[in-house]
């Protein structure tokens, strides 16, 4: 866990790798459960005995399941010391280069590419690489908004 202590240093720090997280276990329950959450039961991820003889061999996860992971992995890479709140400003680009099947066990790798001055504080981008374990492909990749204030 990389501790920023302010601002300042989390923005000296753009243009680097921040850290990574754990190794975290992708579930046929948390595949349920997000299905659960959403409203997307397609067979390709709830349906184990269908999905089996299905382009992908076994259930897989949502890629929106994966997006939102995001949230704790980077719980594990870093935090900001000394600001009042941290604030979700949405994401810029997203990509699901690989499925992410039933199992599988991914991490997060966090580089912070930019950070500026806005109105509420200071808007920073970090980009977050979700490596799918055994894959040269990650399973995705965003561009993260995150407004802090002090």
């Amino acid at each position: 866990m990389r501790v920023f202590d302010g601002l300042s240093e989390l923005t000296s720090a753009v243009g680097t790798e921040i850290g990574v997280s754990d190794w975290l276990s992708v579930t046929q329950d948390r595949i349920n459960q997000f299905a659960e959450a959403t409203g997307d039961h397609q067979w390709i991820h709830t349906d184990p005995v269908r999905a089996a003889t299905g382009p992908f061999g076994s259930t897989i996860a949502h890629g929106f399941l994966t997006l939102s992971l995001v949230p704790v992995l980077a719980q594990q890479i870093y935090r900001v010391d000394g600001v009042s709140v941290a604030v979700n400003y949405g994401t810029n680009k997203v990509r699901f280069p690989q499925p992410v099947p039933v199992d599988a066990r991914l991490r997060a790798r966090a580089e912070l590419t930019d950070s500026r001055s806005v109105k509420l504080g200071t808007l920073v981008t970090v980009r977050f690489t979700i490596e799918l374990e055994g894959s040269a492909k990650p399973a995705c990749i965003v561009e993260a908004l995150t407004v802090y204030a002090t």
